[in-house]
């Protein structure tokens, strides 16, 4: 029923499945930063947005929202991306395409990152995003596990054709619950949780998705209620604009960026059998509105 689905996508699906089967393993150990305390096995990143200070070039970094200062830490923020892109192009090469060779790879590049004690990621992102002079790491570092998404579909994939090694299944979910439970119970996880902007939805999109391939009932809810009770009411205004992406310097960015998490977060629940698209506050305000109203400017 899988394959079925493919159609003319088969040769671009192949395309990169043969290019997941040349790449990586990828583990936060290859690559490490010099200016963090973080153990080898702890994901670190450095703010985007954050710059040494030209009048104190010793002291704390100064925010220029928009401009991306390039000499950053970016190591573990590229690997956990390329990592998740190859585990989803892996998991569709073995589900839809029966390319047994993604089988083995994948499970070379699962355990790697989220097995083996020596290579693994440590389940929290306590240094993500950190701004030097200010902080070891915050909240908003989460945004950089947003690729994690595709890496659970990925696992989701090889699960379902019946390609995932019992042990390393029980492994990687067994991670995502306790990166799950990090993200829903931790100081910068909670304060992620309640940003008010495209990171909270961004969070809720990500607990979504962890909760369906972690089976916790519990943490799905979670998500679903966050959506109505918080994201929509909060971000979404009468006419559909999200005020607080429009304050950034980079302000379609932002809106399409927060579209695009609110998308994803309904799509996994309208797979758990959740209709979040046609939601609506007692005043009327949906996400098809905000779509309705960023749309010209996309245009």
């Amino acid at each position: 029923r899988l394959r079925a689905a493919v159609g003319p996508h088969k040769t671009a699906l192949a395309k990169r499945a043969e290019a997941a089967l040349k790449a990586g393993p990828w583990s936060v150990t290859f690559r490490r930063p010099k200016r963090s305390t973080s153990s080898p096995n702890d994901y670190y990143s450095e703010a985007p947005y954050w710059w040494p200070d030209p009048k104190n070039p010793d002291g704390p970094y100064i925010r220029k929202d928009g401009e991306r200062y390039a000499a950053r830490f970016l190591g573990n923020r590229t690997d956990i991306a390329d990592m998740s892109e190859a585990v989803l192009a892996l998991g569709m090469g073995a589900a839809l395409l029966g390319d047994q060779r993604c089988d083995g790879r994948a499970a070379k590049v699962l355990d790697t990152w989220f097995a083996d004690a020596k290579t693994r990621m440590n389940p929290h992102l306590e240094y993500g995003q950190a701004v030097l002079g200010h902080n070891s790491g915050r909240g908003a570092g989460m945004i950089d596990t947003v690729a994690l998404i595709r890496c659970a579909q990925g696992v989701a994939l090889l699960d379902a054709a019946g390609k995932l090694d019992g042990a390393l299944a029980t492994a990687v979910r067994a991670w995502f619950a306790a990166y799950l439970k990090w993200m829903t119970t931790s100081p910068k996880g909670l304060d992620e949780k309640k940003a008010g902007n495209n990171h909270a939805t961004w969070w809720t999109a990500q607990v979504a998705a962890y909760a369906t391939l972690a089976r916790d009932e519990a943490a799905k809810k979670l998500a679903w209620e966050h959506y109505r009770t918080h994201l929509v009411p909060s971000q979404i205004q009468p006419d559909g604009s999200c005020p607080k992406e429009e304050a950034r310097t980079r302000s379609l960015s932002y809106s399409t960026m927060n579209l695009d998490g609110f998308s994803v977060l309904c799509r996994i629940a309208q797979t758990n059998g959740v209709d979040l698209w046609r939601f609506r506050t007692p005043t009327g305000i949906g996400v098809e509105k905000a779509f309705q109203y960023v749309m010209p400017y996309v245009l």
